[in-house]
């Protein structure tokens, strides 16, 4: 047995941004395992020049839940070049419009269980505080996220083929077999896992979930039972 910590983050937007659009970004509908790690980090107040050395996956193991329904919307948005105006924004005439795709009211729970107690420690004491070094956000800056400390658990690993009805998202690659209900809606997502300290994604996974934010029934070749009969997989 060994401790893990959950915590909730929702906001009124978020934005992921889907690793093969351009002008018209598209939105991953949970937050990459990359992301996760970056928010963190912003709690505790790690540079994110420091912040990707402390979450490699031999460290940190993350899985990621969806509290809400998967809503998106599709806003238009403004870029301008602030590099050629300097500090004169107000000088800045030419606009640059595109169409963003936008997560709306996303709310999410992130468990983590980190080698480094030291760590936990100082997560957990800022989430029970509500306080964070610097201001955590949903994908960008302008998507500013609320969090709270939703507990800690007992978690038990458990290896070998079992089926479990997983209330996070799921590897793909460790799901032996599925079974789909009739109502629910699933999505697979290729999304970014790890980066190396140059910030370049050395893993990609791709990720089951279900976007309703029910469980996924499946055969699985590993996964964690918490001490609330909960089942969950890292990523």
């Amino acid at each position: 047995m060994s401790k893990l910590l959950a915590f909730d983050v929702w906001g009124q937007y978020g934005h992921f941004k889907k690793i093969y659009t351009t002008t018209s970004p598209l939105t991953y509908s949970i937050p990459p395992r990359t992301a996760v790690t970056g928010l963190i980090g912003a709690i505790i107040g790690l540079d994110k020049t420091e912040y990707i050395r402390h979450f490699t996956k031999q460290d940190a193991e993350i899985a990621i839940r969806l509290l809400n329904p998967v809503k998106k919307v599709t806003l238009s948005e403004n870029l301008i070049d602030t590099k050629k105006a300097g500090l004169m924004m107000n000088v800045i005439k030419q606009r640059t419009q595109i169409r963003i795709e936008l997560l709306k009211d996303p709310r999410f729970r992130i468990y983590l269980r980190h080698s480094d107690q030291t760590l936990m420690e100082k997560l957990t004491k800022y989430l029970e505080e509500h306080r964070s070094v610097y201001t955590p956000c949903l994908g960008l800056s302008e998507h500013i996220a609320n969090f709270r400390m939703a507990g800690t658990h007992e978690a038990e690993d458990v290896l070998g083929e079992e089926k479990i009805q997983a209330v996070t998202a799921v590897p793909e690659n460790k799901i032996r077999e599925m079974e789909f209900e009739i109502d629910l809606e699933y999505v697979q997502e290729n999304m970014p896992n790890e980066m190396n300290s140059d910030r370049v994604v050395t893993e990609y996974t791709s990720v089951i979930l279900e976007q309703q934010a029910q469980p996924i029934k499946a055969l699985v070749s590993d996964h964690v039972r918490l001490d609330s009969g909960e089942c969950i997989v890292f990523l």
